[in-house]
């Protein structure tokens, strides 16, 4: 990849985005060292403005930013890193240095905690237990909850309608795991089916 470091007077912005939700962390800068280190080790390092020294995210708190993807821009004078966070990534403690609201994407995550309660095998999890039932629980349980959002659509309790319909996405995201199915699998069939209509 030839980054074009000379434009910026040695340094090239450097925007982190959570390759789960797709969520916009922070943004930093990175200069050839940086950007190398970065590469080889996985995690991501920025150059320090103000110190004038390279610093790994995380390597105080212990919330690294583990790199799953960089992509340039058009003119190869700024970078997208898609990361897997370790925890919170803004030093006042939230999600973003943008604001913590973090609603688009969420489903990714809920998909993510799903797999994670399953491999944990956790005892104590509805969603473990759920998908320990098998296939033909799970199934019973989307078509419950969708017959039950079809009822409150009819209705005029739009708070009960909105808890009816993430009830029904929670199933589902169960039994796509189930089928060994993931969410972008399915985001996938839509746009395709976008592009032929």
């Amino acid at each position: 990849m030839n980054i074009d470091f000379k434009k910026g007077e040695g340094l090239v912005p450097a925007v982190i985005q959570d390759s789960c939700t797709m969520q916009v962390l922070m943004v930093g800068y990175m200069n050839e060292k940086a950007y190398s280190k970065t590469v080889s080790e996985g995690r991501v390092t920025f150059f320090s403005r103000s110190r004038q020294s390279l610093w790994t995210k995380g390597e105080t708190s212990g919330n690294f930013l583990t790199v799953k993807e960089i992509l340039p821009d058009c003119d190869s004078d700024a970078l997208l890193i898609r990361v897997e966070p370790a925890g919170p990534v803004c030093h006042t403690g939230t999600n973003s240095c943008f604001g913590d609201r973090e609603t688009k994407g969420f489903l990714y995550r809920l998909e993510k905690i799903i797999g994670e309660r399953i491999s944990e095998n956790a005892a104590d999890s509805y969603t473990n237990k759920l998908f320990h039932k098998g296939i033909n629980k799970i199934a019973q349980k989307v078509g419950e909850e969708a017959v039950e959002l079809v009822i409150e659509a009819k209705d005029d309790n739009i708070d009960l309608f909105r808890n009816e319909a993430a009830d029904l996405l929670y199933h589902l995201l169960v039994l796509l795991r189930a089928r060994s199915t993931t969410l972008s699998e399915i985001e996938e069939v839509l746009s395709q089916r976008h592009k032929t209509k």
